[in-house]
């Protein structure tokens, strides 16, 4: 039941993460705003999760991960609920700051595991609580299509806030309260730099786009993140209890996890953006001159998504499996594994994308190498890093992938701003082929950073948890 109780903690999150896309355009219209204000529902939430992430998963392990996953998932509900009942652009914009907090639950839930389950569990139960990321995100597009096809957008924030009442209940009667009994710090300064430090670089990156890469703005934003990121290493190493301890970070093989992490950020964000917009396009759309555009499916919204489908269930049993072959291998080679099947997925789709049956073929290979992927990571970080340690390395990493991602929308977006079919404003067959190309490639570089910086032979497994006391006893009592 913790293990459940996880999973629907981390579900949540990542339905909200792509339930809102298909939304865009129907809440630019309904709020009577713009573009700009409209890019923001999304790019809010992605700084607010990446600037809260790190501190909340130091809190977590400070403390106790149970407590400081409900206090998340209730700053989460009062944002959804916000949202719902959001009049205006501004409103809603607020509340979805308010919403990524929620970012948080997914390191949480992989220390909160690594406290409960005996050891032979581990490896599978983080794998699956894993795969839910993808899942969720998948299901979350075709769910968010055929809300904004036949009810009103209201209702998107409606049915999160109802998963994420249950997620609450299921975390406040299964999840047991282990406390590390630590009286370290919490090192706010650095926590506020760190914000400081993801919010200047991901604005950049997210605005880079729309603002120009030689812009003021721009340049400015990445300036100051370099700045804040040197007075952010100076301070942390005076610091007596930093927030990113050298152990979070420091080691070829957990630098190799880290960079694994925003690789695969990288590519699988290309994707995301780019299969929707490729499935969308019609074949028979007329140009100037009389030609047609020769690619795509034309799919509604709610299509578009069902072809990313197979792709995203296909992580919920992959993820377990990471654990096994790690067990069974090792953790370079099952990583490496994970990002040579997405690459080869994505080869398949530089060949073959004439027809749906293609495109979700294609995405599914992706799925199962990205399921690989994401599964091994928790259980890689779980290995390295002490208990005490667990949700703060993997908030690290958990923010890295998020920086990924945003390289990975910017990357795609960029290929296809840079080639159009002339006379008009529909990007050309080649500049997905070319984007295919490249996230195959950028695959095939995660799979070498993992085989050649992760130690060769199986990470040795720590030693096995105590079993968790129930509730009802004290943190100071013996346990049974």
């Amino acid at each position: 039941m913790t293990l459940i109780a996880t999973g629907v903690s981390v579900l949540s999150y990542a339905l909200m993460q792509t339930m809102v896309v298909p939304a865009l355009h129907v809440l630019q219209v309904q709020l009577h705003t713009t573009p700009t204000w409209s890019a923001w529902i999304l790019s809010v939430f992605l700084l607010t999760s990446a600037a809260s992430t790190p501190l909340l998963s130091k809190l977590g392990d400070r403390y106790s991960k149970r407590n400081v996953l409900l206090l998340v998932l209730a700053a989460y509900l009062i944002g959804t609920l916000g949202c719902a009942a959001a009049g205006n652009i501004g409103v809603l914009i607020g509340c979805r700051a308010v919403q990524g907090v929620s970012l948080a639950a997914l390191p949480l839930s992989f220390g909160i595991l690594r406290d409960a389950l005996p050891q032979h569990r581990l490896r599978s139960g983080l794998g699956l609580v894993s795969g839910t990321i993808g899942v969720g995100a998948g299901i979350g597009l075709v769910v968010g299509g055929l809300v904004v096809d036949h009810q009103s957008w209201r209702w998107l924030f409606a049915i999160a806030a109802v998963l994420i009442l249950g997620a609450m209940g299921l975390v406040a009667r299964y999840v047991p309260d282990q406390r590390s009994g630590s009286s370290e710090p919490v090192d706010v300064p650095g926590a506020a730099l760190l914000a400081l430090v993801l919010v200047a670089l991901l604005l950049a990156l997210t605005k880079g786009t729309s603002w120009g890469w030689a812009s003021t703005g721009t340049l400015v934003l990445f300036g100051a993140s370099v700045v804040l990121l040197a007075v952010l290493v100076v301070a942390e190493r005076k610091s007596l209890a930093p927030l990113i301890a050298p152990a979070v970070v420091a080691g070829r093989s957990l630098l190799s996890v880290h960079g694994a992490a925003f690789v695969f950020g990288v590519v699988s964000f290309v994707f995301y953006v780019l299969l929707p917009t490729f499935a969308q396009t019609a074949a028979d759309q007329r140009l100037p001159g009389g030609r047609t555009v020769g690619y795509g499916l034309g799919a509604d919204v709610t299509v578009a998504g069902l072809l990313l489908l197979p792709g995203s269930l296909a992580l919920l049993p992959t993820g377990p499996l990471a654990g096994l072959m790690q067990r069974l291998t090792s953790a370079r080679a099952t990583l490496a594994s994970g990002f040579a099947v997405m690459a080869v997925g994505a080869i398949s789709l530089c060949l073959w994308n004439g027809n749906g049956w293609q495109l979700a073929g294609g995405y599914l290979v992706v799925g199962i190498g990205s399921g690989l992927v994401l599964g091994g990571i928790p259980s890689v970080i779980s290995d390295l890093t002490e208990v005490r340690r667990t949700a703060t390395a993997n908030g690290v990493n958990t923010v890295v992938r998020t920086a990924g991602g945003v390289v990975g929308s910017q990357l795609a977006a960029a290929l296809l701003a840079a080639w159009h079919i002339s006379g008009s404003e529909t990007p050309t067959r080649n500049s997905f082929i070319t984007a295919f190309w490249i996230a195959a490639a950028v695959a095939a570089a995660g799979g070498l950073l993992c085989w050649a910086g992760i130690r060769s032979s199986t990470i040795p497994a720590p030693r096995t948890p105590e079993v968790a006391a129930p509730r009802h006893q004290s943190a100071g009592k013996p346990r049974p």
